[in-house]
């Protein structure tokens, strides 16, 4: 009950919250492209919590916890914070004003790549137990190297990758980008300092590196 109880408070929050921060400076519940992103990142969020919590509440709960120990990962992870909060500010205060028009048809595109993204993200949290939303090595850990962990080693980014820079045009602004843009440098950084820690402390994570080559996007990167 306890970690229901935990669940459904992050839940409500983050509706409200982000609500909040396209609603307000947009000054209008008539914004199509909010009512759009909050149902395409709510609904198969609260999918996912229910399938965890049935099914795999240990997931659940490290999906819930979110302090850092890395003094790297706190930096990332601050960055991020200040991205999405200009991003969605910002595509709000855009929509407010058309200082851009988005085309619906690359509304509705950006849309479906970001579901294609949660669909890769899902995947991702069936394939790894051990998927913490922090950087650690946990006790009785072992490498991953099968499925989409056998094409890159870190897809779990390249799914939040799919689905973050898009959020601006589903919220129909193209000046919205400009904070996002600033996503793949950080996720960079948080690879590089969290494959070090996994290299020092999950044992055979340096085969691994050696056996998958890519980090984050195949053939590139």
């Amino acid at each position: 009950m306890k970690l229901l109880a935990s669940a459904l408070t992050k839940f409500i929050f983050g509706i409200v919250l982000v609500g909040a921060l396209l609603f307000l400076p947009a000054w209008t519940f008539d914004y199509f492209g909010a009512w759009l992103f909050l149902g395409i990142l709510f609904i198969p969020m609260m999918i996912m919590g229910i399938v965890m919590f049935i099914k795999s509440p240990s997931l659940l709960e490290k999906r819930l916890a979110n302090k850092e120990k890395e003094s790297a990962q706190k930096g990332v992870v601050g960055v991020s914070a200040l991205m999405f909060l200009g991003g969605f500010i910002l595509s709000a205060i855009d929509f407010r004003y058309g200082w851009s028009r988005v085309p619906l048809w690359l509304t509705i595109t950006a849309a479906v790549i970001f579901l294609v993204g949660y669909a890769l993200y899902a995947e991702v949290l069936r394939e790894n137990a051990y998927l913490s939303r922090t950087v650690e090595v946990q006790e009785g850990q072992r490498v991953i190297d099968t499925g989409l962990y056998g094409a890159v080693r870190h897809p779990m980014y390249l799914a939040t990758l799919l689905m973050f820079l898009p959020m601006p045009l589903v919220l129909g602004s193209f000046w919205g980008l400009i904070p996002f843009a600033i996503y793949p440098v950080a996720i960079v950084i948080r690879i590089i300092n969290e494959e070090k820690v996994l290299s020092e402390g999950l044992d055979g994570y340096s085969e691994y590196r050696k056996k998958v080559k890519y980090r984050l996007i195949p053939f590139i990167w």
